[in-house]
């Protein structure tokens, strides 16, 4: 088995990036959703209340995080990877979760108000705040960034061909948001594995991924339907989730990993 794609998504429910290779981290890929959007009260935000993020493209350019509105007619936006010049420290929440963060700027809370027609904020998390993995989950020292609960997501391509050999049209595995893709050899055996290396860098498989309503949102034009939840919810329902994909923590020391690579299930 090879990886095929690594996607990060710099800040929470925006687009994601399509890379070559990435440095994986403890709390998950560089510069993957280290940046978030929150409410007034620092309450995170996403696609499931503003589908519309979907459109918003972040690039990696130069020093600097890059987001474009793909239908707006907006300029845009640039602000700096390093977070010497963002404002002052905030708490924001993510789910149950309480973190420290960094407001990066009034000029991006004002480009975010002006994209998504809603008052809100732009933070950061720094690396000296840890946000722990689930203790369900966790081993000393696992923690994540502002992804839903675990670092790392990975998905099999078998998984999304069965998916679409149900369905009427064909998705992209982009609608499912993982981080590594690779060339399986059957539909979810991803959901058994519990070690396995990409390369020299070694994952650990936690649990499967609950699937929440976002994979029902086009990720190209922001539009929500039906599938592939209901599609799914015949097949891969699990009690009262919807399990598709597989979350990962980092089971060793930090690497980069690219595509191309062998994946070895070790366990």
């Amino acid at each position: 088995m090879k990886l095929t794609a690594i996607y990060i998504y710099p800040i929470k429910s925006l687009a994601g990036i399509s890379l070559q290779e990435a440095t994986a981290e403890t709390r998950g890929l560089e510069y993957d959703r280290r940046w978030m959007l929150t409410d007034a009260a620092g309450m995170f935000l996403t696609q499931r209340e503003f589908p519309e993020m979907a459109l918003l493209q972040p690039a990696i350019e130069k020093g600097h995080l890059v987001i474009q509105h793909r239908s707006k007619p907006l300029e845009p936006l640039s602000i700096p990877l390093d977070p010497a010049s963002y404002g002052e420290p905030r708490t924001v929440t993510i789910w149950d979760d309480t973190c420290a963060a960094l407001h990066v700027s009034e000029a991006a809370d004002a480009w975010f108000r002006g994209a998504l027609n809603a008052p809100c904020h732009l933070v950061y998390m720094p690396d000296n705040s840890v946000r722990p993995v689930s203790p369900d989950y966790a081993l000393p020292g696992d923690m994540v960034s502002f992804a839903d609960g675990y670092p790392f997501l990975i998905i099999g391509e078998p998984s999304m061909a069965n998916l679409n050999s149900k369905l009427e049209k064909p998705l992209s595995i982009r609608r499912f948001r993982p981080n590594f893709v690779f060339s399986g050899n059957t539909p979810h055996e991803e959901d058994e594995w519990k070690s396995f290396s990409i390369g020299s860098v070694r994952f650990r498989g936690t649990k499967p991924c609950g699937r929440c309503q976002i994979p029902t949102i086009d990720q190209e034009t922001a539009i929500q339907g039906k599938e592939p939840s209901a599609t799914l919810a015949k097949y891969r329902r699990f009690g009262n989730k919807i399990n598709f994909g597989m979350n990962v923590c980092l089971n060793g020391a930090p690497g980069v990993v690219r595509v191309g690579e062998e994946v070895v299930v070790e366990e």
